[in-house]
Order: C-alpha cells, then structure tokens, then sequence
C-alpha cells in the first residue's frame, strides 16, 4: 500500500470549545496510555486508515488538531452491540483551521483535503485567538 492509499477521519469534538479542553479530557481518561473514540460504524476503509491516517478535529466549527489513528480494534457496549474504537497516538498535532460545517459522526477526510500541520515551535506558542484563525480561514489564508 503507497502513499497515495491513505485517508484520515474527521470527526466534531463536542463538548470541547479549544484543543487544551480535549488534552486535558484525554489526559484525565486514559493517563499515558493511547487515546480512543469509540463509535457505532466501523470504517469500510479500514486499511487506508490504518496506513498513516489520523483523526481531524473539529473545535466550534473549525479543523484545528490532528492525532494519528493507531489501530481500530472491536469492543463490547454495555449494550451488548460490538462497536468501533478508533485507538489514537496521545501526541496532539495542532493545524491550521479549516471551517467545517457541523454533521453526524465522522467522515473520511482525503489528505489532499486537509490542513496543514502547524510548525513544531508553533505549538508551544500562544495559539491564535479562535475568532482570528476562523477570520484567516474564512478568506483563504489558512
């Protein structure tokens, strides 16, 4: 499988307003260990996925982080149904901002569709103001 057989997952973090609020969620839940979004609907493209794909979030209408999907693995609900976990690396990439309109569940996200990781020495600094990097993306400078 080539490069160019990656895809990644999109996905809203709801109840989180900026990318420290699911740091610290994650963080709080899992320690040190891998992260994971359980879901009803495992992905068709599983091995595209799984081939360098990551999960883009979705912050209050914009893309602004990324983790890498390390594996998909089936666990059990409480309701008895078998369901998706999509097991994801802790390291919290931060991107540029993409507007993303609100939907359903996650989607599949093309890697030539999606934003651009922000510069390491970035992350350390003060991210820009939400109001701001949605101003930027809005009119193309993203």
């Amino acid at each position: 499988m080539g490069e160019n057989d990656t895809v990644n997952l999109i996905k809203l973090c709801v109840g989180a307003e900026k990318v420290e609020d699911l740091i610290a969620w994650q963080a709080s839940r899992y320690g040190k260990g891998p992260a994971m979004h359980v879901t009803r609907m495992w992905p068709k493209r599983a091995d595209e996925i799984l081939n360098g794909g990551s999960l883009y979030w979705v912050f209050k209408g914009a893309v602004l982080a990324r983790q890498r999907v390390l594996e998909l693995s089936e666990v059990m609900g409480a309701d008895g149904i078998a369901r998706c976990a999509i097991v994801l690396d802790r390291e919290v990439v931060r991107t540029e901002a993409l507007m993303r309109r609100p939907f359903q569940g996650w989607r599949y996200l093309k890697p030539e569709d999606a934003p651009r990781d922000l510069p390491q020495g970035r992350a350390r600094e003060d991210a820009l103001p939400r109001e701001l990097a949605v101003a930027l993306a809005e009119i193309g400078l993203r």
